[in-house]
Parts: structure tokens; sequence; C-alpha cells
């Protein structure tokens, strides 16, 4: 299994667990409950699995908040999107040339990749802390984000996504010093 891959099957076993009644608890990110991210996740996931097949994938509604939890099976819409976006990006075409999420900046598409699998593993903890679970990622998996973050941070930090570092001390458990890096505390509560 890739990265990409482990990253999103780690984010379904949290998700395929969470109950309505916990789509208003709070997350890490502070400008989301676990409804709103999960809005943020349907609505950006289109791009991020088209961006592994080089399409442009065009928005299905204006803002992220116009996505309607209500209106349908919103975790199996949350599933089948991490399914295709975990096979949008299997074929090694996809880590190849340049590609982008539906806007007129392309990047190449290794960096895209990696950065979509950071976003799958840390809004994965964001879920998993909210609905008072733990996110299980392999520890090669790990390594990996550490390296892909820390090499793109302060761009992550310019982009607006990432908060300021929280300091970890440097023995703490690999995933405790991902989140650091990207500005979550690992004792969120």
């Amino acid at each position: 299994m890739s990265h990409l891959s482990n990253a999103a099957a780690a984010m379904a076993v949290v998700a395929s667990t969470i109950n309505d009644d916990q789509l208003a608890n709070k997350t890490p990110c502070t400008e989301y409950d676990v409804r709103a991210l999960v809005n943020h996740l349907l609505f950006w996931g289109p791009s991020l699995a088209g961006g592994g097949r080089k399409e442009s994938v065009p928005q299905p509604a204006a803002t992220e908040s116009d996505v309607d939890l209500a209106a349908g099976d919103w975790r199996g819409s949350l599933l089948a999107l991490l399914d295709d976006i975990t096979s949008s990006w299997a074929p090694p075409s996809a880590w190849e040339g340049e590609t982008d999420m539906g806007t007129p900046q392309t990047l190449p598409a290794p960096v895209l990749g990696d950065m979509i699998t950071g976003e799958l593993a840390m809004h994965g903890w964001d879920l998993a802390v909210a609905t008072g679970q733990r996110l299980e990622l392999p520890a090669d998996l790990l390594a990996h984000l550490h390296d892909t973050v820390f090499a793109g941070v302060e761009q992550g930090r310019a982009m607006g996504m990432y908060g300021p570092r929280v300091p970890v001390p440097a023995d703490a458990p690999a995933l405790d010093r991902v989140l650091g890096l990207t500005g979550r505390d690992p004792a969120w509560a």
C-alpha cells in the first residue's frame, strides 16, 4: 500500500464509526466542528481525486458550507470519496509530471500527492480525537509524513494550511512530532 492509501484507510476506519450525534463535536481545527470538517473533505475531495487523474474537477457546491450532510448518507459519501482518492493516485503515472486541484496553479504531482497524504492523515487525526478514537498510522507513513511536512512546513503556514508550531519533545512519538509541526497540540482534548 502507498502512504496515501494508508492515510485514506486510517481515516476511513475513523469515519466509519462516527455517530451522527458527534457531528457537533469540536475538532482541533478551530474553524471546524466534525460536521464542518466532513463538509470540507466532501467539498475538496473530488479535486484531490482529480489531481491523481490529472483532471480538473468542478466543485459541486459554491462553498464548503453548502455541502449538506443531512441531504444523504454523508458517511457513505466520505468513504466512497476516500476510495476514489486512493484509486486515482494508485497508478504510478499519477505521481509523474504536473497536476492541480482544479485551480490554475499546478504542482509537481509528487508534491501534491504528499500534501494530500498529509491532509488525510492530519484530518483523520482531527476526526479521531474529536470523536474519542485513536488514529492508527503505520510507522513508515509517520516517518514519511515527518519528512514531507518538515520540508514544506513554512510553505504550508504561508498558505494557511498549518498553524504556529506547537513545541513537542524531540523524543515524543512520531505522530506527536508531526502534529506539532502542523500546529496541532497532540494533547488536545
